[in-house]
């Protein structure tokens, strides 16, 4: 659900996705997902498919999206399952007119303190003012009238026990709007992947990275460094002057190019998230750790909920709206710390890391 909500609650269908984001950002209308208010019907066996049957064609985006993320959260939970040991629980929901989530949790593992990776499937309407905004058209209509949309996502965290193990997150998701008043649908595309860690190797964030670069690189050579920045920029803890964790790629709002380009380009994302991750829990997940190390993970998980609930888009619209609360609190570790006035060694490794969360645009890992 925070995937999804993160993908309407901020609407603005520009053929440059990365135009400014401020200017953007603060033009953006929220919009009142009323599917998200409905009652959910939790189900023990899952349907092949979340659209609405005899509606939506499973050969649209629609259904090859739903596809591929449902495939992908398959996949995450198999590569998490093998090394931690245990199995997630999962919780699995339809709505009444169509759509419904799955979501997978594992609490108290081996490896992991907490791990979850939800996906959504969302029909609802958006106000015809904010639907005006977003397609950047003077077009007439009256106050109450709203625009039907559908929306799909997958999100997830993994929070490990180990200090020396990074936190990863991920979404991807998908948005369109029905042909509304002669106005053709309007479609775009979100997501990305991050990680943060509470220490710096940087071996670990040259492959990170390395990765998703590799993954830019096959679909157009200047997005990794143009989603690096944007990913920088959006996980700003704004009030402490530094980035949740050590970036990534993220993008908002792509839809300059053909629909299938854009596709293949979140297919290719989506699939690397295992080799991008799982081969640095392996190597840390046994390692060594001392109570001070433990308690600057604390602090920094800290961090991390700060920006969840004081920045992130989709956690925020999806309190304010109804939205499932289990799967939109998700993302946040089952421990953290606030400790006062906390100071790390000047010297040591835990500023190493603050330097580079403090001035994330002057690292370049690859």
């Amino acid at each position: 659900m925070a995937a999804l909500c993160q993908q309407v609650a901020f609407t603005q269908a520009k053929p440059n996705v990365f135009a400014a984001r401020k200017g953007q950002r603060s033009a953006r209308v929220a919009v009142k997902v009323q599917a998200a208010l409905a009652a959910e019907n939790y189900i023990t066996e899952v349907p092949e498919s979340l659209l609405r049957p005899g509606i939506d064609d499973p050969n649209s985006m629609r259904g090859r999206f739903e596809k591929m993320i449902r495939g992908i959260q398959s996949q995450v939970c198999s590569a998490i399952e093998e090394v931690d040991g245990n199995t997630f629980r999962q919780d699995a929901w339809t709505r009444p007119g169509g759509g419904g989530g799955i979501t997978r949790v594992m609490q108290e593992g081996n490896v992991w303190e907490k791990a979850g990776v939800a996906v959504s499937v969302v029909y609802g309407t958006m106000p015809a003012e904010a639907y005006r905004v977003a397609v950047g058209k003077d077009i007439p209509f009256d106050r109450e009238d709203r625009v039907p949309f559908f929306a799909a996502g997958i999100s997830s965290v993994m929070h490990p026990w180990n200090p020396h193990c990074p936190t990863m997150h991920f979404n991807y998701r998908y948005f369109e709007t029905e042909d509304w008043k002669g106005i053709p649908g309007q479609w775009w595309f979100g997501g990305g992947t991050d990680i943060t860690p509470n220490y710096i190797v940087e071996e670990d964030m040259k492959h990170f990275h390395g990765v998703y670069k590799a993954v830019c690189d096959r679909h157009d050579p200047t997005w990794y460094e143009k989603m690096k920045h944007d990913c920088d920029d959006y996980f700003t803890i704004t009030h402490r002057g530094e980035t949740r964790g050590l970036g990534g790629i993220i993008y908002e709002d792509l839809n300059d190019r053909d629909k299938e380009k854009i596709f293949a380009f979140a297919t290719d994302a989506a699939n690397h998230i295992v080799e991008s991750y799982v081969p640095i829990i392996k190597k840390h997940k046994n390692d060594p750790y001392s109570p001070r190390q433990k308690e600057w993970q604390q602090i920094r998980r800290g961090r991390y909920t700060e920006f969840n609930l004081v920045y992130d888009r989709g956690t925020i619209f999806g309190l304010k709206t109804g939205g499932r609360i289990e799967s939109i609190l998700m993302s946040l570790p089952l421990t953290a710390s606030w400790r006062y006035d906390y100071q790390v060694d000047p010297q040591g490794p835990e500023q190493k890391f603050l330097d580079a969360v403090r001035n994330p645009h002057a690292v370049n890992w690859v």
